[in-house]
């Protein structure tokens, strides 16, 4: 879902002056991040499987492949979510009573947020606050939240020392549009109702800006990651408007980085969720999606609802050749473990990072992302230098086209590629036995001046 088009009521003159929205260098070089969708919503882990080929439109709702979004599913009468709840939990058990029933003890920041750096990441956004309302941080806006309930920790603040200790950068998920805790709207069944059944009054603006100035004054997000929308009550002048909130993000944050699901005519970097980008974009971009179809953990998934790590390893080769940053979601389970699952991916992908590592970070697109015809494959540049990832190593040659025919070729341990020329003025990359069972080579092209 994009949603940076939607940019709110027509304030005419009295339309609020926003602060620019450059998108920092350390974010364009960081590449690989890692969402972490952990809330009350992991108690239950729970939405329909989703099937191959998705369904019908008219049923995305009732059958939400979110697990996320049990909160809004399971008051859909005659949902499979809406059913299995009945099931466990008897009818009299609501939503929010599963808040008493979360134990995260198994729940250690410093190695959670281990195994996300061992894979590469270089900077981590947990979730603070779904739709659900619940927050993750001990709040003075609200009770409801998870140092009053359940857990009984500050989990954002867990999560923070841990990261910053990792020398990871931080990053803050906030749902700014929808809090159904606070909202008596039916649920949403449509994505027209997504829009409608919010609120959008001054009171609530003031809320979501409370609670948005306390992460930003307590952590110093380096990234303020809003979902869907703001409400129209906080787009005006107002100090406790989105514009003011940004100055003072700002301030407190100079080289700090925000995306584009605010809805107003100011945003950072563009958001592409679940989504393949066909070409390079000139504007840096942020692929986001879980590991599974679900952001939060789905029991009901297995491996064949989720990307192995060959698979992510390549996804974050072409978001990266697109000029890209790839935000790729772990869902822990309920008591803060990492699913064996999602695990064994996210190490392949650290150990092929450890090897390959510079033809990703610090990186910038070359003139085209990957070739029309030939050996799969995504292109990367450094000044002087362009890098080419082989996505299929088993075929044995890598086709180069002319214009990088006459550079020097090495591959990541420093050893001069073998190669063939082409009658074309292109050469064949002779690719190594040992790396043919790969996901993955990256081979380094240094460009005769």
């Amino acid at each position: 879902m994009n949603f940076e088009t939607r940019t709110g009521p027509d304030l005419g003159d009295a339309a609020p002056v926003y602060p620019a929205a450059t998108v920092p260098e350390w974010y364009r070089d960081a590449k690989l991040g890692f969402f972490v969708h952990w809330g009350l919503y992991s108690v239950p882990a729970w939405a329909p499987a989703h099937p191959p080929g998705g369904v019908p439109a008219e049923d995305a709702y009732a059958h939400h492949q979110y697990a996320e979004w049990y909160a809004n599913t399971v008051r859909i009468p005659g949902s499979p979510t809406w059913r299995r709840h009945q099931e466990i939990y008897g009818p009299g058990c609501s939503y929010e009573d599963l808040a008493d029933r979360w134990d995260a003890g198994g729940f250690d920041a410093d190695a959670f947020v281990g195994e996300l750096v061992g894979a590469g990441a270089r900077y981590v956004v947990p979730t603070t606050k779904h739709h659900d309302g619940f927050c993750l941080w001990d709040t003075a806006t609200t009770t409801f939240n998870a140092a009053r309930r359940g857990p009984r920790r500050d989990l954002i603040g867990e999560f923070h020392d841990a990261t910053r200790r990792a020398g990871a950068r931080f990053g803050v998920y906030y749902s700014g549009a929808l809090d159904w805790h606070v909202g008596d709207f039916p649920p949403i069944e449509s994505d027209t109702d997504l829009f409608r059944f919010r609120r959008h009054d001054d009171a609530f603006a003031r809320y979501a800006a409370a609670q948005l100035e306390e992460l930003v004054t307590r952590f110093r997000p380096d990234v303020l990651w809003n979902d869907i929308e703001w409400p129209d009550g906080g787009k005006g002048a107002q100090e406790h408007g989105l514009a003011a909130l940004f100055r003072r993000y700002f301030e407190a944050v100079p080289d700090g980085a925000i995306n584009d699901r605010w809805g107003v005519p100011r945003h950072g970097y563009l958001t592409r969720e679940y989504t393949h980008v066909e070409g390079v974009l000139d504007t840096p971009w942020e692929s986001t999606r879980g590991l599974g179809y679900s952001f939060g953990y789905n029991q009901a998934e297995d491996a064949t609802h989720s990307l192995s790590g060959a698979a992510l390893i390549r996804l974050l080769a072409d978001v990266v050749s697109k000029n890209g940053n790839l935000l790729i979601n772990v869902g822990p389970r309920a008591d803060g473990s990492i699913p064996d699952l999602q695990l064994a991916a996210m190490r392949e992908l650290g150990a092929w990072l450890r090897r390959d590592g510079d033809a990703v970070y610090g990186t910038r697109p070359w003139v085209r992302a990957a070739e029309e015809t030939g050996a799969p494959r995504a292109y990367t540049a450094r000044p002087g230098i362009v890098n080419v990832i082989a996505l299929d190593p088993a075929a044995g040659l890598l086709d180069l086209p002319v214009d990088l025919a006459e550079g020097t070729a090495r591959w990541a341990d420093g050893s001069l590629a073998g190669f063939e020329r082409r009658a074309d003025g292109g050469v064949d990359v002779v690719i190594p036995d040992a790396l043919r069972g790969d996901a993955a080579a990256a081979v380094s092209i240094t460009m005769n001046p």
